[in-house]
């Protein structure tokens, strides 16, 4: 399982993208759903047919799905997305490090193995 500061770098990295795109729909100091939008479209993209977003690629952990390993979907990944924004569920985590969002997505976050 990916370690929270290796999750936390990933959401900070796409955040900061987040808000440079956001900031091209409108300033995000006035209008604040623009980066969220964004966020929620590049979880879901991302993660439902990559198994990552940009960040935890740069991050080295990957989303997948518990049932067979691979992406979840992009159903799942937009649920998955959606909670994500609210945060809240993020942090909470039970004993195998999956916040509600990835329980609602039946998803896990892993570190990519070591490529040689």
């Amino acid at each position: 399982m990916a370690n929270f500061g290796r999750r936390f770098a990933a959401l900070l990295i796409d955040w900061a993208i987040c808000l440079v795109v956001g900031s091209l729909i409108g300033d995000p100091r006035a209008v604040a759903w623009p980066p969220v939008a964004v966020l929620i479209v590049l979880n879901t993209i991302g993660i439902g047919l990559f198994g990552q977003t940009p960040g935890m690629a740069l991050a080295g952990v990957r989303c997948i799905s518990i049932e067979d390993g691979g992406a979840v979907g992009v159903p799942k990944a937009f649920v998955r997305s959606v909670l994500l924004a609210l945060l809240v569920p993020a942090v909470i985590m039970n004993a195998e490090r999956q916040g509600w969002h990835d329980r609602a997505a039946r998803s896990v976050v892993i570190k990519k193995p070591m490529t040689p």
